[in-house]
Order: structure tokens, then C-alpha cells, then sequence
């Protein structure tokens, strides 16, 4: 019965696959290429998952968005895999096709042509485009056309025009040679190190190679030019260090010139997710196990303090996204970030964003911005990175009863008490209790499965500073454990916070002390059960949370049991 099923699977994969090819001649095309180099098919999947792994040596086809699609395969030479994007394209020698387009567009442009978004923007490029361009099977061979340039009207076949369609797009309204990798999903960086090829990290393959590639540094820096003016702050051999946002909401830096990049001009793009992972998604791929997800969730709903702590890539500001669904609806939150990454699901939401002007009084740093926040009566306080001075407003604010979210680069509590109180924070030291909780979240290799995953490694409480021995006390409420790749709760009838924070908020008495570790493992249970019915959306996880605050845990949980 098994065996029946699982073939009728594979047959009804195979005849999606079937009508995939039918629609995208240049799909079908790559196939043919691959099969008379004597390459296997790959395996076409419209959705990946990280169960892919298990299978082996990867040669997996998957669709971006029609008519983009991406062919991922391991080289044995090279010992890595290869990304391979698959567009629709037209013949180097057709040079002349892409002029003679924008001729006839630019023709049909009337003061009509005005846009408000990017999607717009598109739609009114292909509307002119097929104003201007006519199918005729006359033409056989891809990239052949004919121009009127009385009438301004391209002849061509349909693949062709479905080509300098996408190449239109592309080059027009998209970023071109890149383009196809800021569509992708399952893409979390883009790399380009200089002339050669680009590097990317896959959400599930993790580093990989890409068969794009820039030819020359003019044609690179020419391109990085492009990347720069579309952010609004033109690179040069002056200004050739450039932060910016890309309109996709994707944070990129440039290095301009082979002046401080030996290797020449070179960018990394890190991509934006439009819609944040959810805390059931982190808790489902075991980054943070459930119990430490309800605790956190306590913490948040009652204003504690809480940073996350870990290196660069940890995924950091994730896991902020995807706790921030756990601040009371109510709440008004004010977020400030040297680039717009924190996505809020509040409708009381100030964003707030740093400014670099071309000199010091015309720049607005976070320090600023902090300061500014105190007078803005916010609930929480979420800020990106803290760094440097702003630490201390940090402090100030949560003194004068603030909740304060951030994410700081320490790899212990000790090292982040160093940083605090060192310069150029300066934090005092009988301040440092203010910060209730601290969650270590680093990328590891997991013993387990021999791959390099994202952990939640530990949650701390501080518990403050002893004069006397000079030291400073806290409590490892959580920890993993590489060999088994579990989360340990140790902190059971141990929680500083829990008990002489927030039980007293909740009117728990000391004689009943064990209901508030009680009220985490019936939050735990809840967002298992949530889990296991997948709810993985990160607005449907915040409609959850709405109602849990209307109706209280007990009855969702009661609710989600029956």
C-alpha cells in the first residue's frame, strides 16, 4: 500500500515536472544541455527542506519564481555545491535586439508612464513591450528579429520576446546580473569577493558556489556603481566604503576600487525575508527547544530586559523578530537600527533609523536616537546592535522602567560584562542587573549530525554585582548539550527572574511558587501544540498571541488539547 502510494507521488511529481517544461522552453533547453553531457536529471522540488540533507549528493532543480528556476548539484572536484540560476535568456549577439527595444519603448513613453512601486513598474514596462513587439514563427532561430524603425515594432518568436521580456525586467527595474539571487528565498547572503565568481549562503546547503561571474573589474565596478546609486549614496574614490539598504529591504556594503580591496571592487548583500521566521519555526528546528521559548515569552510580556548575544550570522536579529510576537499587542515599540532589518507586528510601532551625512553635525547615530526614545514613552525599546556609548542610554532606559531588546556580540557573561563596563559603555557596575536575561545564540557543529546549525547555547539571569567578592553573580537557566543536541532546563525552582520578578507581577505568593514554572511548561505545551498543527506563519503565530491575551493561556490551551 506504501509502495503504491509512494509511486503515484512520484508519477504526479513527474507530470508537474512535465508541465513546468512545457511552459519554460529555457528550462527544457538546460535539461537537453545536461542530458548530452551525460549529467543525471535532477530531481525537481517545488519546496525544499532540510530533510534533503539526509539524502546524499545533492541534484535538486527548484523554481524561484516562473521563469527563474535553480539547479543545485555537487562538484566532486571542487568538493562544494554549485548554484545554478536558469533564465530565460537572449543570444550575446542579439546586443542589438536590447537597443533596438529601448528604442521602441522609449518611443511609447508618455508622461502617463508614473509608477508608485516596483510592481507597478514592471507591469507598465510589459504593457509598452508588448505594444511594440509581435510574435512571428517566422523565425526560428533564438534572438533573430526584424525592426521597423518606421513604426518602431520588433518581429520575433515567442521565446525570444519571453526572453527580452525578462532581460528587460531585469536590467530595468531589477538588479541584474544578480537579480535571480535576490529572488531566491532560501538565499540568506550574496558575496562577491572581486572579478570572478559570486558565492552565496543557502538556507539549507550553506555555502555554495554560483555559476555568475563578473569578467572584468570594469564591468564590476561599473555594476557596484549601479548598486550604489540605486540606494542613493554613489561610491566613489572618495566616499568607497558604502552602507546601505537595498528597496527589497536587503542590507548590502560596497568597497569601491581596488584602492583598499586588492583584489578589486567587492559587495555582500544580505538578503531581507519578507516575512519573518516564526518562533514555532525556530522552536521546530530546535535553534531554542519550547521551554525556553515560554520562558522568554514570560520575560517579554512582563517588560523584562532581555539581550541576545552571539556572533555575526547567529541569526541574532531572527530570533528577535520572532520573540517580539510575544510583547503584550498593546504595547507601543520603538526600534532603532543603523539599516531597517526588525520587522514588528504591532500596530504602535515607531521605526526608527540612523543617518549618515557627509559630516558629524549632519549624522544621527543610535546614541541619538536612544536618547531621543526615552522621550517617546515606548513600552520596549528594540535596538539592532548596540556597540558602543549607547550601551549606557541603554542602561538609563531600563533604570527608569523601559524594557530594553538587543543584540551585542559576546560569547560568554563574563565577556559581556567586560564589554559593559568597559570603554567605551562604561556601564556602572552595580547596573548590570538590570538586564534580566541574556541568550547565547551561536552557529555550531552539531556532533550529532556532523552539520554546522544555529543554537540557542545558553540563557542567563543577572543576578547582579557582589562588592565583597568583587564578582559578578547569574544563574545558566538553560543550556545545550552538543552531544545529544538538546536544551536543558536547569533553572527548575532556581529563577531569580521568575520568582522574585515576575511571580509577584502575576500575584503568585511564595507558598505557590511552583505555579509560575507551572504557567512556562503550559506555554511550552502551547506553542508544541501550535507546532504540530503548523501553525509556522509568523502572522499566524501573532494572531495566536492576540488571542492568548484575550483569553488567557489556559483556555488556548485547553482549546488546542481538545
Amino acid at each position: 500500500m506504501k509502495e503504491s502510494a509512494s509511486q503515484a507521488a512520484m508519477a504526479a511529481a513527474e507530470a508537474e515536472f512535465k508541465k513546468v517544461l512545457d511552459r519554460n522552453a529555457h528550462l527544457q533547453h538546460y535539461i537537453d544541455g545536461l542530458k548530452s553531457k551525460s549529467f543525471p536529471t535532477p530531481r525537481y522540488k517545488e519546496k525544499l527542506s532540510k530533510a534533503l540533507l539526509d539524502e546524499g549528493k545533492p541534484n535538486i532543480l527548484y523554481p524561484v519564481t516562473e521563469p527563474i528556476f535553480v539547479h543545485l548539484y555537487r562538484d566532486d572536484d571542487k568538493g562544494r555545491v554549485i548554484y545554478s540560476p536558469i533564465e530565460p535568456i537572449i543570444p550575446l549577439k542579439s546586443v542589438t535586439l536590447m537597443k533596438a527595444a529601448e528604442e521602441a519603448i522609449a518611443f511609447r513613453i508618455t508622461k502617463e508612464f508614473t509608477f508608485a512601486t516596483q510592481d507597478e513598474h514592471i507591469a507598465k514596462l510589459k504593457e509598452i513591450l508588448q505594444k511594440c513587439a509581435v510574435v512571428d514563427s517566422k523565425f526560428t532561430e533564438l534572438g533573430s528579429y526584424e525592426y521597423d524603425d518606421r513604426k518602431r515594432v520588433l518581429a520575433m518568436n515567442a521565446e525570444t520576446l519571453k526572453g527580452l521580456e525578462y532581460t528587460m525586467v531585469k536590467e530595468k527595474v531589477g538588479y541584474g546580473v544578480i537579480d535571480p539571487l535576490i529572488r531566491d528565498p532560501y538565499l540568506e547572503d550574496i558575496s562577491c569577493d572581486g572579478k570572478g565568481f559570486l558565492f552565496v549562503e543557502h538556507k539549507i546547503f550553506s555555502s555554495c558556489d554560483t555559476t555568475l561571474v563578473f569578467d572584468s573589474a570594469e564591468n564590476l565596478d561599473e555594476y557596484a556603481m549601479r548598486l550604489s546609486e540605486r540606494i542613493g549614496r554613489p561610491a566613489n574614490f572618495r566616499r568607497p566604503i558604502i552602507d546601505g539598504t537595498l528597496p527589497d529591504g536587503s542590507r548590502i556594503n560596497i568597497v569601491y576600487g581596488e584602492d583598499l580591496s586588492l583584489k578589486g571592487t567587492n559587495f555582500t548583500i544580505r538578503k531581507f525575508t519578507a516575512i519573518p521566521i516564526s518562533i514555532t519555526q525556530i522552536c521546530a528546528g530546535n535553534t531554542m527547544d519550547y521551554m525556553e521559548a515560554a520562558y522568554l515569552w514570560l520575560l517579554l510580556e512582563h517588560n523584562m530586559n532581555m539581550w541576545i548575544c552571539g556572533e555575526t550570522a547567529s541569526g541574532k536579529t531572527t530570533t528577535v523578530k520572532a520573540v517580539l510576537t510575544f510583547v503584550k499587542p498593546t504595547a507601543k515599540i520603538v526600534t532603532i537600527e543603523d539599516t531597517p532589518e526588525l520587522q514588528v507586528p504591532h500596530d504602535n510601532w515607531i521605526r526608527e533609523m540612523t543617518r549618515q551625512g557627509e559630516d558629524a553635525s549632519s549624522s544621527i547615530d543610535i546614541f541619538e536616537l536612544l536618547k531621543a526614545a526615552l522621550r517617546q514613552r515606548p513600552n520596549y525599546i528594540v535596538v539592532g546592535e548596540i556597540r558602543g556609548k549607547e550601551g549606557l542610554i541603554a542602561f538609563q532606559a531600563m533604570q527608569t522602567g523601559h524594557g530594553v531588546m538587543a543584540t551585542f556580540h559576546a560569547s560568554s557573561v563574563m565577556k559581556l560584562v567586560q564589554r559593559l563596563t568597559g570603554y567605551p559603555i562604561e556601564v556602572p557596575k552595580t547596573y548590570v542587573d538590570l538586564l534580566n536575561s541574556v541568550v547565547f545564540q551561536n552557529l555550531v557543529r552539531v556532533p550529532k549530525t556532523g552539520k554546522n546549525e544555529r543554537r540557542v547555547t545558553s540563557i542567563n539571569e543577572i543576578i547582579g554585582f557582589d562588592p565583597t567578592e568583587q564578582a559578578y553573580n547569574f544563574i545558566e537557566l538553560f543550556a545545550w548539550d552538543p552531544i545529544t543536541d538538546t536544551h536543558e532546563f536547569r533553572g527548575m525552582g532556581s529563577s531569580y527572574v521568575l520568582e522574585e520578578k515576575i511571580a509577584p507581577l502575576r500575584g503568585i505568593q511564595r507558598k505557590r511558587i511552583k505555579d509560575i514554572y507551572l504557567e512556562v511548561e503550559n506555554r511550552a505545551e502551547i506553542l508544541r501544540l501550535m507546532a504540530q498543527k503548523k501553525v509556522f506563519d509568523y502572522y499566524d503565530v501573532w494572531g495566536y498571541m492576540n488571542k492568548i491575551n484575550s483569553m488567557g493561556t489556559e483556555a488556548m490551551l485547553k482549546k488546542l488539547r481538545q
